[in-house]
């Protein structure tokens, strides 16, 4: 082993503090501050840190079993199963681990649709630009980006990327070959960019008309983060096959595959699986999150405090002009368009003990915890106004000297 090596391997660009506790919307960092987490481990702790709720549910199931694969039957996992079913438009569910392992679930049952109806060679799947879906080989594909692609040999064969809002190259872009759209409800990595309700619905057309399936990446946008379970119900449109992530487990990692029955006919034994997807503790995360989310009242609450945030988001963008070029986003997927660096804007926002995630076309996003209150956001407030300050302090000092 090379000494100089770290022993992690340095893929991260980490910031200098790591944290050793939270509870609600704060984490306490190794050098002993405070911090309001809205980067919420990007999009992930939907309901806070150590929610009592979770903990008890994941602490008793700790006790009991944490896992025996999927040969055997797990009663959590079909409970987890038939509420997402119950609340969404799909008929059933693969869990794996991540985001990344449920887009791969989702891209294998989009291409297996037409090879299980006599179709094998329709296997492609239209994408768009400035799409992030997840870090393996075939997501990386799938989002295109050169930066993430660079260095790991030809991409793999079957997405083909189209502009993001342009429907006339999109459907151009389809094809004899053409299995599929996969496309986010709201770009998070690309910069907080919200698909119009209309487009969704003309994509919904498309596939209608050319046999295709629609396919909603929600890993960052489902889960409660923009005001409803997921995303494609401010919509009214429904996709044949759906991935979910992130807030799922809040912290635990489980993701799942939704899809229609007919979309996954041909996802029978053998041809898909995951060693822990879908284990006794995940699932005991999953439920638990659903038993708060699902509440009454839950989400009519998350959508005042989306009302509120973006309110005092345009605030700060009209009053830090210089800063800050615009606010976008839906629910609590929140993003500023800076005019200084963004990742500048994330240190200076940390050096004030508000933690924010930055995303791509300049965007800083502002991801509240769902359980966040009015106090908390007039709170987050007061440190962008403190980091503008500092940053126009350091950009006058670097001018003078």
């Amino acid at each position: 082993m090379t000494a100089a090596f770290p022993a992690v391997m340095p893929t991260y660009a980490r910031a200098e503090i790591g944290f050793e506790r939270g509870e609600g919307p704060y984490l306490w960092g190794t050098d002993g501050r405070r911090y309001l987490d809205f980067a919420c481990g990007i999009a992930v702790t939907g309901l806070g840190h150590a929610h009592p709720h979770l903990v008890a549910e994941v602490s008793a199931q700790m006790n009991k079993v944490w896992h025996t694969s999927n040969i055997f039957p797990i009663a959590q996992q079909q409970k987890l199963a038939e509420r997402l079913v119950a609340a969404t438009f799909a008929d059933t569910v693969f869990f794996a681990n991540s985001g990344a392992e449920a887009n791969e679930c989702a891209i294998k049952v989009v291409r297996k649709y037409h090879a299980h109806r006599g179709q094998p060679e329709r296997y492609r799947i239209l994408t768009f630009e400035g799409a992030f879906h997840g870090r393996t080989l075939a997501t990386l594909a799938a989002g295109g980006q050169k930066k993430y692609l660079e260095g790991f040999g030809p991409p793999v064969d079957g997405f083909d990327q189209v502009p993001f809002g342009d429907h006339e190259a999109i459907e151009k872009a389809i094809g004899p070959q053409t299995a599929g759209i996969l496309i986010e409800p709201v770009q998070g990595e690309g910069g907080v960019r919200p698909v119009p309700p209309q487009c969704l619905k003309g994509l919904r057309a498309l596939c209608d008309k050319h046999g295709l399936l629609l396919f909603f990446d929600e890993i960052q946008t489902g889960m409660g983060r923009t005001g409803k379970l997921f995303a494609y119900e401010w919509s009214g449109v429904t996709p044949d096959v759906m991935s979910v992530a992130k807030a799922l487990g809040n912290g635990f990692p489980v993701g799942a595959c939704l899809a229609t029955a007919e979309a996954a006919a041909g996802m029978v034994a053998g041809t898909h699986g995951s060693t822990y997807g879908g284990n006794p503790l995940a699932m005991a995360a999953g439920n638990a999150v659903l038993d708060v989310m699902l509440a009454p009242g839950f989400f009519e609450k998350v959508e005042a405090l989306a009302s509120h945030v973006k309110q005092q988001l345009h605030g700060l963008v009209q009053r830090n002009p210089d800063m800050f070029e615009d606010s976008r986003g839906m629910g609590l997927l929140l993003g500023l368009k800076c005019k200084v660096p963004n990742q500048d804007m994330v240190k200076a926002l940390r050096g004030q003990g508000l933690l924010t995630a930055g995303a791509g076309d300049n965007v800083v996003r502002i991801l509240a915890p769902l359980v966040a209150e009015p106090k908390h956001v007039a709170e987050a407030v007061d440190a962008v106004e403190k980091a503008c300050a500092a940053l126009r302090a350091e950009n006058a000092a670097r001018k003078a000297g």
